[in-house]
């Protein structure tokens, strides 16, 4: 029988941090790199996510061969601890040349520079032995609308996505959605974006999505709905689990932190759909809360995969049968508090007793 534990598990360096916001300096001390990676086996992960200059930083102003240096130690460090890499992520949003955007920028020179970053990330990539590149296209969008024509940037998208499926035959894009922040509006707010522009593609069987359970809800979205479409059209890479509180920021809340039920929604679909099979990753994008003290600082991660582990056992052991009579009988008052009572460890019978003695209305 299967368990929890035939799920891989990832998360990025960038979930241990020290803590510090737009309104308030670090109140933690740094974690040195390569000391994360410990932290990843001894929480039961498997897997790390990594934006290009993660594996090589400053990779912009290194010679090739520096590069391909300090990729190939990392993975070594990575093998060494029993990790693989998910994925690589070209980070072109903390580029002064990527301040209008990379590939939508108005000026062609940032547009190219952003290409040509981006066939670096597939390179790193290629040595950490990962085919799949994300995009979280942060600043391909608009403060003004009128600054940029929305049909020209989509079609600078769908350029640079064909010249880095051109540049290797091998790689995969997932393409990560999100409506807002750091821009006002996003080019891509949802998967059903994402996916339409990687039919628009030179290969759209090589693109796919990432979905985070926070741009969904700040798109006003279902994050289990947004699954289940990538899912249904099998391009459901990878996934980012997270929480969030209202339609504000993105806080990247510990897993099911807030919205319990929404959370459980997001493991039924992704049981349903048998995921765990697929050999992708449940990746976690969780952020520590301020308050915690430097040794605390991992519990978030810990805490978001055991909720997951949970609710995969809350999946498995939901009674289905009960709740398909109540589905075919239209009964969804009962149906509804037949979820309430599983999530809560209490059985509910189907064969309650109506107290309503109203004519039922068509």
């Amino acid at each position: 029988m299967s368990t929890a534990s035939d799920y891989r598990f990832s998360f990025g360096p960038w979930n241990i941090h020290e803590g510090a916001d737009p309104f308030g300096p670090p109140v933690r001390p740094t974690v040195e790199f390569r000391r994360k990676l410990d932290v990843y086996k001894q929480l039961g992960f498997d897997a790390v996510q990594l934006h290009d200059d993660d594996a090589v930083t400053g990779l912009d102003n290194k010679t090739w061969n520096t590069v391909q240096q300090e990729a190939k130690e990392l993975r070594a460090a990575l093998d060494s601890a029993g990790l693989v890499a998910e994925f690589v992520a070209p980070r072109l949003w903390e580029d002064e040349r990527g301040v209008d955007g990379g590939y939508t920028a108005n000026d062609a020179g940032c547009r190219q520079w952003a290409i040509e970053r981006s066939k670096k990330a597939i390179d790193i990539a290629h040595l950490m032995g990962t085919d799949l590149i994300v995009l979280w296209l942060a600043r391909e969008g608009t403060y003004l609308r009128e600054s940029k024509c929305a049909a020209q940037a989509y079609n600078y998208i769908i350029d640079a996505i064909n010249e880095m499926l051109d540049y290797n035959p091998w790689v995969r894009i997932a393409i990560e959605p999100k409506p807002n922040e750091p821009m006002d509006q996003a080019y891509v707010p949802t998967i059903g974006h994402a996916l339409a522009i990687a039919e628009r593609t030179s290969a759209p069987h090589r693109v796919g999505g990432l979905i985070e359970t926070a741009h969904a809800q700040l798109a006003g979205l279902d994050a289990s709905d947004e699954m289940a479409f990538a899912l249904g059209a099998g391009k459901l890479w990878s996934v980012h689990l997270n929480d969030q509180n209202g339609l504000k920021y993105d806080q990247d809340k510990s897993f099911g932190s807030v919205d319990l039920r929404g959370a459980f929604n997001q493991v039924r679909v992704l049981e349903s759909a048998q995921y765990s099979e697929t050999g992708c990753y449940i990746g976690l994008d969780v952020k520590a809360m301020r308050t915690e003290r430097g040794p605390m600082a991992y519990r978030h991660l810990a805490n978001s995969k055991a909720t997951f582990e949970m609710l995969v056992e809350k999946a498995r052991s939901f009674p289905e049968e009960q709740a398909s009579e109540l589905i075919k009988s239209r009964d969804y008052e009962s149906l509804d508090q037949l979820v309430i009572s599983h999530l809560l460890g209490q059985p509910v019978s189907t064969k309650q007793k109506s107290h309503c003695n109203a004519t039922q209305v068509a």
